[in-house]
């Protein structure tokens, strides 16, 4: 259902498109700049008004008319994070051609997984830039996935300003397919409308607003939901700059990210958990540093579970550089729900409740000493909006749960998506939760993560098929895999996934962990294991039959950077991981 209009601030003024309120910028602040790209995330080398980016835009709508697109209809987007991302996206909203970002492939597993895309998408279309057509060409020719694929170089088009006169989108029309990233399966087109954009931004400025000194500086991937949403969606609608490095730029040099926040007065940036933890060590790395965060007001971490380490170093840390605890804000979202359904204020430091890991892992929450023996801290996600309702349900019985007590996350609200693409049956199991005796009320999102209330806070404590039982107990990956990460210094944050097989006698536990040569000089292959297995039985009581040391790099990953714990585990039994010897 579509909403009747989202208050863009800080005008009064309501739209019901993401295109109307770019109109709504072009007419308004025509001249200041809306994108500005760092090359190496440190060089501004190319920046779009808003009239340049409205004019662009039109001019890729003609186009895909001219080529035979019509509304409906969909193009995958193949580009880096860039200005021609944007000027394309925009292009396909007016036109009212679902865009499918897709992350640019530098394998064949890669182009594989953008024909599957392609197919569920049912385009042949693919916009993208000269050099990325010409080193898909040249690097994957030979390959059949490529077959009846139609690249096209919007850089190409017409410089000069195009009419654009098409009809103008409706706030129900599919605005993106944002696929998922596969770490359950095949990807699955997200059906994300204009009307859950425009919400999902709204809720995101009644938790963070940006006020009119906001300035956004973003690395993360812009074919992502959180890179789409920070990067592109908020700036736009709320009318703030936006200062957008290449993901490879953070990954060699996390302080780039922190360096063009403090030299552009960035005031909201976002990053998943592992992000705060690679800035940690790249200070300790670099020593002391030139760096003024005090203008960052919002520091969102999401996409993967929150660590309250990473929350803690990152913050006593650049403490001494400005940056305020309470500016470290955690979330809960998805992209079935377009991005965020609960954020932290960012008025007070995150909530951590150090809880008894046997009383949680019986399904109740019991609150305990940070020195109890079995303590283990949970950092809190925050709380939805006055627009959305998140509750916890029992999955078997689909009855809520008490607060305190897991169960699975459900959402309902204006930002939960219209469902997957041509996937009637998947839609429905997904999007179709109705808690029981609640016949006529409005279907859920069921986003199969547990987590639990906490006078009113979400508290996320994994994802539910991913649950490992020993012994009747519940234990979750992400607690092993922490454990595994403190077994030996210099081990990187978000290298170790543990899941369970069965050899046919018994289900046995096996921790994967990448690391690189120091390391392995350091410690060997075989003592390494040990200490992994040393470090997962103290830390969670639980004996590990099998660890596994691969190289860095190796680990399968999704596109967000989270690691894919069922693909890792289809490699083990494969026997493709490519095991580090003695």
């Amino acid at each position: 259902m579509a909403l009747a209009g989202t208050l863009i601030p800080p005008s009064a003024t309501f739209v019901t498109t993401v295109t109307e309120a770019l109109h709504l910028r072009s007419v308004r602040q025509p001249d200041e700049i809306a994108y500005i790209h760092l090359r190496e995330g440190e060089t501004p080398d190319g920046s779009l008004t808003y009239r340049q980016l409205e004019t662009d835009a039109h001019t890729r709508a003609a186009a895909l008319a001219a080529a035979g697109l019509e509304a409906g209809d969909s193009a995958l987007l193949l580009y880096p994070s860039g200005l021609e991302f944007i000027r394309s996206l925009l292009g396909c909203m007016y036109a009212r051609v679902a865009a499918a970002p897709v992350q640019v492939p530098t394998r064949r597993r890669g182009v594989q997984r953008l024909r599957r895309i392609a197919d569920d998408a049912g385009t042949t279309t693919i916009l993208t830039t000269a050099a990325l057509k010409a080193d898909l060409e040249r690097q994957f020719a030979d390959l059949p996935e490529l077959a009846g694929l139609t690249l096209v170089d919007t850089e190409a088009l017409p410089a000069t300003p195009v009419d654009w006169n098409g009809p103008a989108p409706l706030p129900d029309d599919i605005a993106l397919l944002q696929y998922t990233s596969g770490s359950t399966g095949d990807p699955k087109g997200v059906m994300v409308s204009h009307a859950n954009f425009l919400a999902n931004v709204s809720e995101t400025e009644d938790i963070w607003p940006t006020g009119r000194d906001g300035v956004v500086v973003s690395w993360l991937p812009l074919f992502h939901d959180m890179g789409m949403l920070f990067g592109v969606l908020l700036p736009l609608c709320s009318g703030i700059p936006a200062y957008l490095m290449e993901p490879a730029a953070f990954i060699r040099r996390p302080l780039r990210w922190l360096e063009a926040l403090s030299t552009y007065r960035g005031t909201h940036a976002a990053a998943p958990s592992f992000a705060y933890e690679l800035c940690v060590s790249a200070l300790r790395d670099a020593g002391d540093v030139d760096l003024d965060l005090s203008s960052w007001r919002v520091a969102a971490n999401g996409a993967e579970p929150v660590r309250w380490r990473a929350v803690r170093d990152f913050t006593e840390t650049f403490a001494p550089y400005g940056f305020a605890p309470e500016a470290m804000t955690p979330g809960y979202g998805l992209a079935e729900n377009t991005l965020k359904a609960t954020a932290s204020p960012a008025d007070r430091p995150p909530t951590v409740l150090w809880v008894s890991s046997t009383a949680l892992k019986d399904g109740r929450l019991e609150i305990v000493g940070e020195t109890a023996p079995d303590a283990q801290p949970l950092v809190g996600s925050g709380f939805p909006s006055a627009t959305t309702r998140v509750r916890v349900v029992d999955p078997a019985t689909r009855t809520p749960r008490e607060p305190g007590h897991l169960g699975e996350i459900w959402i309902n609200g204006p930002c939960v998506a219209l469902g997957y693409r041509e996937r009637p049956q998947e839609t429905q199991e997904a999007f179709g939760g109705r808690v029981a005796g609640e016949s006529g009320a409005t279907p859920s999102l069921r986003t199969g993560d547990l987590g639990f209330l906490h006078e009113g806070e979400l508290f996320v404590a994994g994802r539910l098929k991913d649950v490992i039982i020993r012994n009747g107990r519940n234990f979750y990956p992400q607690d092993i895999e922490l454990s595994a990460e403190s077994a030996v210094p210099g081990l990187r944050p978000n290298c170790a996934a543990a899941f369970s097989v069965d050899d046919g006698e018994r289900e046995r536990l096996v921790v994967v962990v990448e690391t690189d040569g120091r390391v392995l000089r350091q410690v060997g292959a075989a003592e390494l294991r040990e200490r992994v297995g040393a470090a997962v039985h103290d830390g969670q009581r639980l004996r590990v039959d099998e660890v596994v040391v691969i190289r860095r790099g190796a680990l399968p990953r999704t596109t967000s950077g989270k690691v894919q714990r069922r693909g890792c585990r289809t490699l083990y039994l494969d026997g493709a991981l490519g095991v580090v010897a003695d």
